[in-house]
């Protein structure tokens, strides 16, 4: 990508590590031009970066409710489900290697 196509808030990825976002900011850095991002607040060179649509999939998160989360492990840890796990270990603490 040329420097002459950046702008701030244009959506790009950054293809060798899948990195994508917003640009906050373009810096000239001893001849070089760079693109700050807000995903990792990270710059990058503009010449590595393509063009980029829609939404990221990074961004998509899946939230569960704590109280739920806390029940369902207590629930576990009170029923036999633990007892039957725990008679099928032998309490060692190895490291395996």
């Amino acid at each position: 990508m040329l420097a002459e196509e950046v702008v701030q808030g244009m959506r790009v990825r950054y293809p060798r590590t899948g990195t994508s976002g917003k640009i906050l900011l373009i810096e000239h850095i001893r001849g070089d031009v760079f693109a700050e991002l807000d995903t990792t607040n990270l710059l990058y060179r503009v010449d590595q970066l393509i063009p980029s649509s829609g939404s990221d999939k990074s961004t998509v998160t899946i939230r569960e409710d704590a109280k739920k989360v806390i029940e369902r492990e207590l629930a576990f840890a009170a029923g036999n489900e633990m007892v039957e796990a725990l008679k099928n270990i032998d309490q060692s603490c190895e490291g395996g290697g």
